[in-house]
């Protein structure tokens, strides 16, 4: 589940850190709000392709930081997963972090 997402730089987001552990949450605004640039940050934290053009005006590169928090059914098959790719989970087997980083020359790394 996700519990964190955090967005620098990205498209016309400064910086903006969003918490979603506890309570029920609901994405809503005017069209414009930003909606869609939550959900296009998030996107690219899980993997999806990048592009220089998602970077905001003037920066160098922008950075997207998402927490998730495993559940314990399904922490010990993710960690022997993530163990065998080379990737631990978080020192507390719950929880995994996903960053995804989008350089001004193009490259990215996640």
């Amino acid at each position: 589940m996700l519990q964190t997402i955090s967005l620098r730089d990205f498209v016309i987001v400064d910086q903006l850190e969003l918490d979603f552990s506890t309570g029920f949450t609901v994405l809503t605004g005017e069209t414009g709000a930003g909606k869609s640039i939550l959900l296009d940050a998030l996107s690219l934290a899980l993997g999806e392709r990048a592009d220089n053009s998602q970077i905001r005006e003037g920066s160098n590169r922008a950075e997207i930081p998402a927490l998730f928090r495993i559940e314990p059914d399904q922490a010990k098959a993710l960690n022997q997963w993530l163990d065998a790719q080379g990737f631990p989970l978080e020192a507390d087997g719950q929880s995994l972090v996903l960053k995804r980083t989008v350089e001004a020359s193009g490259r990215s790394r996640a």
